[in-house]
C-alpha cells in the first residue's frame, strides 16, 4: 500500500491504524464502503421530543460550559470470533476542541504483550500519534488529516473524539428516558435512542460539521444507536455508540462499540500540538498481526 490511498479505504485504516492485534491489522477492515451503524441491542423508538430531546441534543453544550474534563475511552471490536479492546485515558478541552489520550493496545494473540502506550492528540482537522511504531522514530509524531476519513473521526486510531461523540447526539432522532441510576458516584439520567448523522452534521459546531457530514456520507446508514448518561448539570458522564462495518476482503461483519467516560470536570487540559519539525514525513511500514501480511504506506 504505497502512496496515497483511495478515500474509501481510509475508514479501515482508522480502525486499525494502531496495528490492532487479533487479525484486525492494517487492511483487515479496509474498503468499508458498506459500513453502517449496528442494528439490534435496542435503541428507543419514541421520537426525540420535549425534555428528552433537549437534554440529549444539548449535552455537548453542557460540556462546553464545563470547559474541560478527564476522559476514559474504550473501543471494542469483534470479527471472526475474535474480540479486541483498545483503551484510552487523558484530558479534553471542550472550548478549544483539543485533547490528549494515552492509548493501550490489546494483547497479541501469541501472548506477547503489545501494550506499548501510544500518545494521541486530538484537534480540529487532525489526529497526531506518538510511539506509532512501524518504523516511525520514537521522538516523532504521525499526523493524520481527519478530513480524509470517511468515518468522520469517530473510530480513528481506536478512540472517539469526546466532543465529536457528544455532537453526534445533536442528531438524536429517537430517544427514550430509561431511568435514574448511579455512575461513578454521580446521580445520572439514562437515555437510549438513535442519532442521525445528517441531522448531527447540520446542528454541529463548525469544526464538526465536516467530520460528521463525512461520516453520514461514508456509512451505509446514517443511524447510530446510542446510550447516554447525563448528570444533573446535563453533562455527559458516559456515552456509548454502536457501529458495524463490512469487511470486503472476507465479507465478515466487524462490530464496533465505542464508549466514552467523562469525569473530573474542570481539570487542567494543557495540550500542546507538535511543531512542524516534530512530525514524521517518511514512509511507514504497516505490519499485520497474526502473520496476515505486511505492507507499506504513507500517512
Amino acid at each position: 500500500m504505497a502512496g496515497r490511498q483511495p478515500r474509501r479505504t481510509r475508514i479501515g485504516d482508522a480502525v486499525v491504524v494502531l496495528g490492532v492485534a487479533g487479525g484486525l491489522a492494517l487492511g483487515g477492515v479496509s474498503g468499508c464502503g458498506r459500513s453502517g451503524a449496528a442494528t439490534g441491542g435496542g435503541g428507543g423508538t419514541a421520537p426525540a421530543t420535549g425534555e428528552v430531546a433537549v437534554a440529549v441534543r444539548e449535552a455537548a453544550d453542557a460540556l462546553v460550559d464545563a470547559g474541560s474534563s478527564k476522559a476514559r475511552t474504550s473501543m471494542e471490536m469483534a470479527t471472526g470470533g475474535t474480540r479486541v479492546t483498545i483503551r484510552g485515558e487523558g484530558v479534553y478541552d471542550y472550548r478549544k476542541r483539543i485533547g490528549r489520550l494515552k492509548v493501550l493496545l490489546p494483547q497479541d494473540p501469541s501472548g506477547e504483550s503489545v501494550r506499548r502506550p501510544i500518545t494521541e492528540l486530538l484537534a480540529p482537522g487532525a489526529l497526531f500519534m506518538k510511539n506509532r511504531g512501524a518504523g516511525v522514530p520514537a521522538d516523532k509524531w504521525v499526523r493524520v488529516d481527519t478530513g480524509t476519513l470517511s468515518d468522520g473521526n469517530l473510530v480513528t486510531g481506536g478512540v472517539t473524539d469526546p466532543f465529536t461523540a457528544a455532537e453526534l447526539l445533536r442528531g438524536a432522532r429517537t430517544a427514550t428516558y430509561v431511568g435514574r441510576t448511579e455512575l461513578a458516584g454521580a446521580e445520572v439520567r439514562h437515555y437510549r435512542g438513535t442519532a442521525d448523522l445528517h441531522e448531527a452534521a447540520r446542528a454541529a459546531s463548525e469544526a464538526n460539521k465536516g467530520p460528521l457530514g463525512a461520516a453520514a456520507a461514508g456509512f451505509a446508514t446514517a443511524e447510530v444507536p446510542f446510550d447516554v448518561y447525563l448528570d444533573d448539570q446535563g453533562r455527559i458522564r458516559k456515552v456509548r455508540h454502536r457501529f458495524s462495518f463490512v469487511n470486503e476482503e472476507h465479507s465478515t461483519p466487524v462490530a464496533v462499540a465505542s464508549t466514552t467516560l467523562l469525569y473530573d470536570f474542570g481539570a487542567p487540559a494543557d495540550v500542546r500540538l507538535p511543531e512542524a519539525g516534530d512530525i514524521y514525513a517518511g514512509r511507514i511500514a504497516e505490519e499485520r498481526a497474526g502473520g496476515v501480511g505486511r505492507g507499506t504506506g504513507r500517512e
